[in-house]
């Protein structure tokens, strides 16, 4: 399916696929904007914006904005990261204009009123009591800050009580100044819909915008020194969190580690981590390992929880099977069926349109271009058991990993 590429006057870029087997369009704004983009005393401001998006603009108050695709059957929904805030909605395609100059509008127009942001500042720090109240969730937000130690991917995306408590309008206006480059914008489209409609709804408005380049640049990480840390917490049993600095987005080794990550403990069932640990010893009811690539590092990690007599027992099997890739190659039937594996999942991803449209933004801002899946299969299908077995050697070597583990008070 073709894929189309537009950028403006002011460095916005459109991209857009059109599926002419759906009712439904997806699309969405993809700003490389997150959470590390926020000065320390600012911790959270980008998750607020996410949130405060919805409560006004200078045309639109909250209700307006919630209703105007929900009574069509659509959605509206926005998300933070550490690098991203994103936008989007998923609507039925004759109720696409729509969408987009909605999209358009919470994106460019918000207004922050000062009454919505007090009142969002409640609803902001309950999110974060839910948040310490799940140790599932917080055990890999303190794993970051462990890893990322003093800096800003160490931080928690929701920010703190502190910081959260102060913020005012003022602060929004000017982290999106200092901040928003157009460039480093991308409003995706993915769906039945032609390119001439997409352009006809969107492309007056973004014209419209003032061409901004900002001096900003991020402070890379570095210096990373291997940690082990204890905690007691009002938990049932013991949760254990392993992990280290990765490959980068621009790292040609990241799609060898996806695919040694996917072997070891991806999502499926017959990953060595869950087949040691659950299927053959029963010491967990799930167990997940990860690769997050950033602009200039990455992360890995592994995650579990267990009983407090088994967490011994356990970490040694979690090493084994470190060691095993480590000091093994795999053989010629493991590398074909780990390949193969990786591939359909990928291939299957590719059906979930909603999750695709965003891809295609942050792939163009990442990389300036998005790769064909094909060209990805290709560089998956050429990774050998040699350069498996050296990016286990480097990743997992266990004076490079970093421990914290919940215990229960």
């Amino acid at each position: 399916m073709q894929l189309n590429i537009k950028e403006l006057s002011n460095g916005i870029r459109i991209v857009h696929q059109q599926v002419t087997h759906t009712r439904i369009v997806h699309c969405g704004f993809v700003l490389n904007i997150g959470s590390r983009d926020e000065d320390k005393e600012l911790e959270g401001l980008a998750h607020f914006w996410e949130h405060m998006a919805f409560k006004g603009t200078h045309k639109r108050k909250t209700f307006h904005i919630i209703n105007r695709l929900e009574s069509l059957g659509g959605e509206l929904n926005a998300y933070t990261t550490k690098e991203k805030v994103c936008f989007y909605a998923s609507i039925l395609k004759e109720h696409y204009d729509k969408a987009a100059e909605l999209l358009f509008d919470i994106t460019f127009n918000s207004t922050f009123p000062t009454k919505q942001i007090e009142k969002e500042r409640q609803v902001i720090l309950e999110e974060m009591a839910m948040y310490r109240d799940s140790p599932d969730d917080s055990i890999q937000d303190e794993l970051d800050e462990l890893v990322f130690e003093n800096h800003a991917l160490g931080r928690n995306i929701l920010g703190t009580e502190e910081t959260v408590s102060r913020f005012s309008q003022q602060d929004f206006f000017d982290f999106i100044s200092s901040r928003l480059d157009t460039s480093e914008v991308v409003f995706s489209v993915v769906g039945n819909i032609t390119f001439e409609k997409v352009l006809k709804a969107i492309e007056g408005p973004l014209s419209q915008i003032q061409a901004k380049h900002t001096l900003y640049v991020r402070s890379g990480f570095q210096d990373y020194v291997p940690k082990r840390k204890t905690i007691a917490r009002d938990v049932t049993q013991s949760l254990c969190a392993i992990g280290r600095p990765a490959y980068s987005l621009h790292d040609a080794n990241r799609f060898k580690l996806y695919l040694l990550n996917n072997i070891l403990g991806g999502p499926t069932m017959n990953s060595r981590l869950n087949l040691s640990l659950r299927e053959n010893h029963g010491y967990v009811y799930s167990i997940e390992s990860s690769y997050q690539a950033f602009s200039d590092t990455g992360f890995f990690g592994i995650f579990f929880g267990t009983e407090e007599k088994t967490l011994k027992k356990s970490l040694t099997i979690v090493h084994r099977e470190l060691e095993k890739l480590r000091t093994k190659k795999l053989g010629y039937i493991q590398l074909h069926m780990a390949k193969e594996q990786a591939i359909g999942q990928m291939a299957m991803a590719e059906e979930n349109y909603a999750s695709l449209m965003l891809v295609y933004g942050k792939s163009l801002i990442d990389h300036g271009k998005i790769d064909p899946l094909d060209l990805i299969f290709e560089r998956i299908r050429t990774t050998t058991a040699e350069e498996i077995q050296a990016i286990a050697q480097e990743i997992f070597n266990p004076e490079q990993l970093s421990y914290l583990i919940y215990t229960p008070n």
